[in-house]
């Protein structure tokens, strides 16, 4: 049985206790602070320098145990996590040291239990390298996320604290423990030997049923065989298929869900081997996911943790987000290195909404040098992650981390960690593919803005002229909306366009993020529709740019199969409001309008138009190839009728019927011509309709000569 603790926290600065003040568990203790000290909303202004203060404090949380045991019980203190370095302190006896946050900890207590029990948890602490600059370096040595550090789309702010779940639990002889399970498919994918291990010293049953309720298993043995598998499918190709099971014993219980897949990683398309003369040394390593004999298009977003206090994220955090994101036809979410390894609800959720889970271990944009002292830790953690998530169907791929391959990383496949993650990766779960780092060869990250004022190319031109086996790292940013900026300045603030004199802004990331000018760009914009009078001109421009460039990209990167076989668009969500940034969501989980242009540009199957630019002038020919993108399980067959509105009125163009179209395969029709007229109108727009669905792109058209693009007043 379990028993949660009423707890309650302190700050110890320069080693002397403040007063102690409630907490939440689980929670980050520094929001509990902030609570006791009324601090404002940490999305507010600057609040998020507030916690500078308390950055090089220990904490110490303290709570009563009267829990005592049955005879033949023992009693165990347990935590899924705590972050990151503790000691748990019964009686005033220190009876455990530990170092990560992922790792769940379990330990005897009985022996030391008396009348009246007090149990501390002392917080050191946040790691930092010594001599590191005070930024993400200062994480390089430790499995504390990165982006606690500091990003540029994320302030610089460290959490820690009990910040999963913490409790005191009652066993005997008939308690289960855990469950683990494996299983191995047969060459023709119909049946699965499947293998229970379960921690239990009492005896046990093992019920297995279907989606139906049908009992497909019931037995004491913990190796069976499962005839006519329902296979589990990603979003777009099949049912997330998932079978629940049932363990026993005389007075407990526990359940949980299996799902069946095959999943390998193989070449990009049937040139993926022509690397030249001798030694043909090498290929670009394989990134195309094969998914129960299917090579299948992988197109989603990169997640990062959904809050900045970790300890606050439950399932009701996750599921508005990952709902919105199948709803959004993507198929996988690239888990990014420098966040949390999200927790229980997050896996459960992705299993239920055939959402893959492309997961990176805690390193990001740094050298970790594999001293023995992180060595152990990476190994500790790495273990518990790997033998929690495997378990999840929805576990796709593993991934040593971010962009560690590189000259501000400086890791190579011989650094012992990256080694080590894959020793681990092998030898706790074989079945899932592993990557190194992400990208390795072959795959491309970036680009993050509109236009590149360095090479005068637009996301429309960078990507049409680029050849990548996967795009897991592409952005285009817009100003965030100004109901949500009303959250983080005050309402004058927004009635003119911003300073970079404003700390404010830089702190919520819209100047001095990633350049002198980012998040914000108003620079890009400036370049393609002169300078605007307004920020109210600014915010629209930033997001008809992200509307049309997302989807330039995605459609892109489908157009370019097989050799490009996934487009991860950085990034989806973010932990807090920022001014500005690349994300399809805004805090806490609103979709922009790029939302929706991504969710079209997403569609299975779906008309498309490969267009050359954004911008263009009255006059000028325009030309556009017209496809059909189809990434279903299904061979299809359409008519493609293609439309110019310009102000208000619709014209014919042309008609392209496609003939049969191949599953998961694309088809290039017939190109289109047109002079575009000089008008009043500053935007057009190409449409193209098919019984598949309808597909809008909206371009700028400016009179020759023209410099300012002003906004239109009751246009589309």
């Amino acid at each position: 049985m379990k028993f949660y603790q009423k707890w309650q926290g302190v700050c110890l600065k320069d080693g002397k206790e403040e007063d102690y003040f409630p907490v939440n568990v689980p929670g980050n203790i520094q929001l509990d602070y902030a609570r006791r000290h009324n601090f404002p909303d940490v999305n507010w202004m600057d609040t998020c320098e507030k916690f500078r203060d308390v950055e090089n404090c220990a904490w110490k949380y303290k709570t009563e145990i009267n829990v005592k045991a049955e005879e033949g019980e023992s009693v165990f203190f347990v935590t899924e996590g705590i972050e990151y370095e503790y000691d748990v302190i019964l009686n005033k006896n220190v009876i455990l040291n530990h170092i990560g946050m992922f790792t769940k900890v379990q330990t005897d207590i009985t022996d030391e239990l008396k009348n009246g029990n007090e149990l501390e948890i002392y917080i050191y602490p946040h790691p930092k390298r010594a001599g590191a600059a005070e930024c993400r370096d200062q994480a390089d040595q430790s499995c504390k996320p990165a982006v606690e550090y500091g990003w540029d789309w994320h302030p610089r702010l460290l959490v820690s604290g009990l910040w999963n779940e913490t409790y005191i639990e009652t066993r005997n002889i008939n308690s289960i423990i855990s469950v683990s399970h494996k299983y191995e498919m047969s060459a023709d994918l119909r049946k699965a030997e499947v293998e229970f291990e379960i921690d239990c010293k009492g005896d046990t049953q093992i019920s297995l049923f279907d989606m139906e309720g049908n009992t497909v298993y019931s037995g004491v043995e913990k190796k069976f065989t499962v005839d006519n598998v329902r296979l589990w499918w990603c979003n777009g190709q099949g049912d997330a298929y998932l079978y629940t099971y049932k363990v026993t014993s005389k007075t407990d219980e526990k359940t949980g869900r299996i799902g069946f897949k095959k999943l390998t990683l193989e070449m990009n398309g049937p040139d993926a081997w022509n690397v030249g003369d001798f030694p043909k040394s090498r290929a670009n390593p394989p990134i195309t996911i094969c998914l129960n004999g299917r090579k299948i298009f992988a197109k989603g977003t990169n997640w990062v943790n959904p809050e900045i206090f970790t300890g606050t994220i439950t399932k009701k955090t996750y599921e508005p987000q990952l709902v919105l994101a199948k709803e959004a036809n993507m198929n996988i979410l690239r888990c990014w290195g420098g966040a949390i390894i999200d927790k229980e609800p997050f896996f459960d959720l992705c299993d239920e909404l055939g959402l893959m889970v492309w997961q990176e271990f805690p390193l990001a944009c740094n050298n970790y040098i594999g001293t023995p002292e992180y060595l152990s830790v990476l190994e500790q953690e790495a273990s518990a992650i790997i033998n929690r998530l495997r378990l999840h169907v929805s576990l796709s791929l593993w991934c040593g981390g971010n962009e560690l391959f590189n000259s501000w990383s400086g890791m190579t496949d011989q650094s012992y960690a990256l080694r080590l993650l894959n020793k681990l990766c092998y030898e706790y779960n074989k079945e899932i593919p592993f990557l190194m780092t992400s990208p390795v060869m072959g795959m491309g990250h970036g680009h993050y803005v509109f236009y590149d004022n360095d090479t005068n190319k637009s996301v429309f031109d960078i990507f049409q002229s680029s050849s990548c086996t996967a795009y897991s790292e592409f952005g285009v940013p817009c100003i965030t909306e100004k109901k949500y900026l009303e959250k983080i300045v005050p309402k004058k603030e927004l009635e003119k366009i911003p300073s970079k004199d404003n700390t404010v802004w830089n702190l919520h990331h819209g100047f001095n993020a990633w350049g002198a000018n980012r998040w914000f760009c108003f620079d890009v914009m400036d370049k393609i529709f002169g300078k605007q009078n307004t920020f109210d001109d600014y915010i629209e421009n930033s997001h008809w740019l992200q509307c049309e460039g997302y989807k330039a990209v995605f459609e892109e990167g489908r157009r370019q199969k097989p050799k490009c076989s996934m487009t991860v668009n950085w990034c989806y969500n973010e932990p807090w409001i920022t001014a500005a940034g690349n994300t399809l969501l805004s805090y806490p989980s609103n979709p922009k309008p790029s939302y929706y242009a991504v969710q079209s540009a997403l569609r299975p199957v779906m008309p498309s138009a490969r267009i050359k630019k954004f911008d263009y002038t009255g006059g000028e020919n325009f030309t556009a190839e017209i496809w059909l993108l189809n990434d279903s399980p299904n061979d299809v067959c359409d008519t493609v009728n293609v439309y110019m509105e310009i102000d208000g009125e619709k014209q014919f163009i042309m008609e392209w019927k496609t003939g049969v179209v191949k599953a998961n395969e694309n088809k290039r029709g017939h190109t289109v011509y047109v002079k575009l007229p000089v008008t009043k109108t500053q935007k057009f727009s190409i449409i193209l309709e098919a019984e598949c669905g309808v597909s809008r792109y909206n371009l700028l058209l400016k009179k020759p000569g023209e410099k300012v693009y002003t906004r239109q007043m009751n246009t589309d």
